[in-house]
């Protein structure tokens, strides 16, 4: 159910189908922020069981709600990120490794990757959360490469040997329409810390070619804060790892330093861009997903990283526990994680998730629950 109204937006007088259900969604959360000041003209909406009255600065921004973040930057704007960020390949500091070398000559820090992009593959993918692969799949590019370590890695061929092939920015922007154009719900960019200039140069292009539908950012979650305020406004969906809560198991599996400090601040303020998950008809289109994967022994710290998500970032987040964890790689080296995990482990983790009033679904079961 929709309603069409003739607006005037930006000097120009449009017709705007706008679905009430939206109106609905959005209405609490905008209403504080545009609310009528003085003689604002008003609309008046007569819904079921309430009557809401909505400004055209309200009606503007749930319009803007309704389409990827990266649609509404200006032009001018999105050029002056990747001049940015193109520098910063100069002295590399994307990330908390800050190796400092000059990947625009070539050279390589933890990452094992210069400027050239390097994936291993794309295609559609649908062993996401039921948000992100949806009905048609998520359009997942791999990226070759990884700041961190993770001795148990299960894709390490990819983050770790960094199998793949090289492609330029043109090819990855093509990369997005096809993936598009075959049906895609989203573009979910695979380990993409490491290619964050090259990453959005693409997502520029792609957008001005056609490129619709929102992008997700899939990370380990060592992240820095500085990268992230200029991705805002470009990615649409945040999907962070948040491995570990004690430092000494970061540096010991996964070879990074300050993990816990870099992760926690990254996610706060993926959230302060984007917010809680917004899914429409089964399908996010916009906020933060977090990923928790269960590591044998308590190594994952998983509940003291649900305790900091329910008082420091939202009682709303979406969490995905991840019980599929099994040992791959070098994790034979260590007996304390060379083993899967345990149903007493997974249950005691469960039950403290149990008190967010978002979802959050439990691989183990494969279920998604509504709490």
């Amino acid at each position: 159910m929709t309603t069409t109204e003739k607006v005037s937006l930006r000097g120009n007088e449009v017709a705007v189908a706008i679905p009430l259900l939206t109106i609905r969604k959005c209405l609490y959360a905008t209403h504080r922020r545009f609310a009528p000041r003085g003689n604002a003209s008003l609309l008046v909406y007569d819904l079921p069981h309430i009557k809401h009255f909505l400004d055209l600065n309200i009606i503007y921004n749930i319009i803007k709600m309704m389409k990827p973040l990266y649609i509404n930057l200006d032009e001018k704007d999105f050029k002056e990120k990747i001049e940015i960020l193109f520098d910063i390949l100069n002295e590399c500091s994307l990330c908390p490794n800050d190796c400092k070398v000059n990947r625009n000559k070539g050279e390589k820090g933890r990452c094992e990757s210069d400027s050239k992009i390097k994936i291993s593959g794309f295609h559609l993918h649908f062993g996401e959360e039921p948000p992100i692969s949806g009905r048609n799949g998520s359009g997942t590019i791999f990226f070759s490469g990884c700041p961190s370590k993770c001795v148990y890695c299960q894709n390490y061929t990819i983050s770790q040997l960094c199998e793949g092939y090289y492609i330029n920015v043109e090819q990855l922007f093509s990369i997005m329409l096809k993936l598009q154009m075959e049906g895609a719900h989203n573009i979910n960019l695979v380990t993409p810390t490491h290619y964050v200039p090259q990453i959005v140069n693409a997502i520029f292009l792609a957008r001005n070619s056609g490129l619709k539908i929102p992008i997700v950012y899939n990370t380990f979650g060592y992240e820095k804060v500085e990268t992230l305020r200029i991705l805002e406004g470009i990615i649409d969906i945040y999907m962070p790892d948040m491995r570990y809560s004690d430092d000494k198991y970061a540096q010991k599996y996964s070879g990074v330093k300050d993990y816990t400090y870099y992760n926690r601040i990254a996610v706060k303020e993926m959230h302060r861009q984007v917010g809680d998950l917004s899914i429409e008809n089964g399908i996010a289109i916009k906020g933060l997903l977090v990923r928790l994967l269960i590591l044998p022994n308590d190594v994952s710290g998983t509940i003291d990283t649900l305790n900091f998500l329910y008082e420091e970032v939202s009682k709303d987040t979406y969490i995905s526990l991840l019980d599929q964890y099994h040992p791959v790689y070098k994790a034979y080296k260590f007996k304390e994680i060379n083993r899967t995990i345990e149903e007493d482990e997974y249950m005691k983790i469960y039950k403290v998730a149990k008190k967010f009033r978002g979802h959050f679904q439990m691989s183990r079961i494969g279920k998604l629950y509504d709490l």
